[in-house]
């Protein structure tokens, strides 16, 4: 074989490379970030993916439909993507809001269990639908990175109604990345605490344990390439998408909240998370608690420790 010879084929090996880690990259961006895909082959069934963000009863959904007096609020993203959010105003005026975040392929609705304990503790409630979830516009799901710019927009609004409001953000699996990813930007005084339940440390993180459990593969070069995809689809890498990053310049308490049977969302990410948190911070481990589950598990220590930690930062 002469040197052109070798040199082409050594091109056209490398193009057959990189097209076939082009396809992998768009088939696991598809697997993971299309919300028009089947989830099936990552929970099985529709009902493991609500459990996303816990425990989802008709009497709860039913509640916050017919018996919360809600209304639909809507905001544009900074893409101009048309959001949804579900809000509830207590019965007995008061300044404290809680903006609940629902978890991946999930939606607002799902959290309507959080969303009545937090109600008949006192608070406004704010249910958004992330992008791509529920009654949101969008074309991919964003794992909490773009997610946490259209949280401050949600911000914005409950400022606009009330500028003295007291918020705590609260978020479970993806809504708690998605909150601890808001942690990192600049927010305003009204901000008091955030609250993270079983959230992962970065997508890159998480879409790497889940292509470990699920194939048995390493990241490379398969999360090189679905990061490749998602820039040139989402805008964002796999990478930057990090809650790590983020909670290092957080201003705001956190206290985290975990399961010790998670394998869904690695029970030793909020470990991770606590050790790299600047701000005040506290963490609570469920026992027996699996992905989502720790409200389940233990009702009666999940909300005394948030509600304890709430108490010390509100005025």
């Amino acid at each position: 074989m002469n040197k052109k010879t070798a040199l082409i084929s050594t091109g056209a090996i490398g193009a057959l490379s990189i097209g076939a880690l082009g396809l992998i990259g768009n088939y696991f961006y598809n697997l993971a970030l299309n919300p028009n895909t089947s989830k099936d082959s990552i929970f099985g069934t529709p009902e493991e993916a609500k459990s996303t963000s816990g425990e989802v009863l008709n009497k709860n959904v039913d509640w916050l439909l017919n018996k919360s007096n809600f209304s639909n609020e809507y905001i544009k993203s900074f893409d101009n993507l048309k959001l949804h959010a579900y809000k509830i105003l207590n019965e007995i005026p008061t300044n404290k809001w809680i903006i609940t975040v629902h978890g991946y392929t999930s939606k607002g609705l799902d959290m309507s269990g959080y969303a009545k304990n937090f109600y008949e503790t006192g608070y406004n409630v704010l249910i958004p639908n992330l992008r791509g979830h529920g009654k949101s516009e969008g074309s991919y799901i964003g794992m909490g990175w773009y997610d946490r710019l259209d949280i401050t927009k949600w911000i914005n609004l409950i400022l606009n109604i009330d500028e003295n409001a007291q918020i705590i953000l609260h978020g479970v699996s993806m809504g708690a990345s998605t909150v601890l990813m808001t942690s990192g930007e600049d927010l305003p005084y009204n901000i008091k605490a955030i609250i993270a339940d079983c959230g992962y440390t970065s997508v890159w993180a998480q879409f790497s344990h889940q292509l470990n459990v699920l194939y048995s593969l390493h990241s490379f070069p398969i999360m090189n390439a679905s990061s490749a995809v998602t820039k040139l689809k989402a805008g964002y890498t796999l990478k930057e998408a990090s809650a790590l990053k983020q909670v290092a310049k957080s201003k705001t308490p956190i206290l985290f909240i975990h399961g010790d049977k998670d394998d869904f969302v690695p029970y030793s990410m909020m470990e991770e998370l606590y050790d790299a948190t600047t701000s005040p911070k506290e963490k609570l481990t469920i026992e027996g608690a699996g992905h989502a589950k720790a409200s389940k598990v233990n009702p009666e220590l999940y909300w005394s420790t948030i509600e304890n930690f709430i108490d010390k930062y509100l005025n």
